[in-house]
């Protein structure tokens, strides 16, 4: 699209009646490039194996005998499915699920945020957050974060106290730093949340890929009614492309959300795709130590190369420093690798892919660096 072409459509775009809220701003996207190796939003780069895709293809194909009909709305097989899969004593009656966990957040901001309530959250982290306040007109609070991007209990539980958001979202491993918070920051925020009734989100998009001794915070839900730990099967099952989110919280919540969620938003074939996957968990999971060796092995390699990566409990590496960032990521986009600008100056973000995708990354890296 040429420069003109662009300006024509943000006219015809601000022509229309748009909340004022929504003037000037964009869409969320990462770039899609046909280029050799996409390491760029985080995806599961191996293949869905052929059991689980002959097991969802078997499963879609029985339910669209039944398309005629809506879908089971309580979606409870799902429900029960990654209730066990979660584990830590959870039922049916825990869990909810949307299309993505993006729609998950979305309908937590539906139900406790809107007009005159506030969401805080710790930049850098993901950038969707905002995106989703705005769509609920939710008043979004940037918190603060040390140089070294970390959050410590004392600094989180200071700024909800001055802040007194009615919802605190926590990415854990944070995104797009990769690293995982300390449950102690979990409980710091929760309690001081306490005073004021406000609902505690844990983003636990990539908690599959954490480093061995990272706790996840579903062992803190016990007896904590406004904890919601949010997941994916986007991540470590593959099944971006499926577009199922999850999340583990008291009853009650879930109570909360039936308030908000759209009629049958769960399709038929969402549901079928999804249960036939979770019959073949340790298959889908099968990659996730692959990704993670491959994940180390770039932040080894990186450091050899006198950048610093930071630690990562995710299946990616967020890293610099870089005079120009940017520069590099186009060099590496030039040699046919996309990684993620992040817009945070100085550092980049990669995807652990494959063993093949890994090495095409540093060599290219090596490459752009010697030039």
């Amino acid at each position: 699209m040429t420069k003109q072409q662009e300006e024509a459509k943000t006219s015809a775009l601000e022509a229309l009646p748009l909340r004022d809220d929504l003037r000037g701003q964009t869409p969320y996207g990462a770039p899609q490039l046909a280029v050799t190796h996409l390491l760029n939003t985080n995806e599961n780069t191996h293949p869905v194996p052929q059991v689980v895709v002959d097991a969802i293809g078997d499963a879609v194909h029985q339910a669209a005998s039944s398309l005629n009909r809506y879908p089971d709305r309580e979606f409870t097989e799902l429900r029960q499915r990654l209730a066990t899969y979660l584990g830590h004593g959870l039922t049916e009656d825990n869990v909810w699920a949307a299309n993505g966990s993006n729609e998950v957040l979305q309908q937590i901001l539906q139900a406790f945020g809107g007009p005159g309530r506030k969401v805080l959250s710790f930049p850098p982290t993901y950038s969707m957050y905002p995106l989703l306040a705005s769509g609920t007109n939710t008043e979004y609070i940037h918190g603060v974060r040390a140089e070294d991007f970390t959050l410590t209990p004392e600094s989180a539980a200071q700024q909800v106290k001055e802040t007194q958001p009615n919802i605190i979202i926590l990415c854990s491993p944070n995104n797009p730093t990769g690293t995982a918070l300390e449950l102690e920051v979990v409980e710091a925020v929760y309690d001081a949340g306490s005073e004021f009734n406000a609902v505690v989100v844990v983003d636990e998009a990539y908690e599959e890929f954490a480093l061995k001794g990272t706790k996840s915070a579903l062992t803190l839900l016990e007896g904590r009614e406004r904890l919601i730990i949010s997941r994916t099967m986007s991540k470590a099952f593959a099944l971006a492309g499926a577009r199922v989110g999850y999340l583990a919280a008291a009853p009650q919540v879930t109570d909360a959300l039936r308030l908000v969620r759209l009629p049958y938003h769960l399709s038929a074939i969402t549901q079928a795709a999804a249960n036939a996957a979770l019959q073949h968990v340790d298959v889908l999971l099968g990659t996730v130590d692959q990704i993670k060796t491959q994940r180390d092995r770039i932040v080894d390699e990186l450091r050899k190369m006198g950048l610093k990566p930071a630690v990562s409990d995710s299946n990616f590496v967020f890293f610099g420093w870089f005079e120009d960032a940017h520069a590099v990521w186009q060099g590496l986009l030039d040699r046919g690798v996309l990684i993620r600008d992040v817009g945070i100056p100085h550092h980049l973000r990669v995807t652990a892919g494959t063993e093949e995708e890994t090495t095409a990354f540093l060599v290219a890296l090596r490459e752009v660096m010697g030039a």
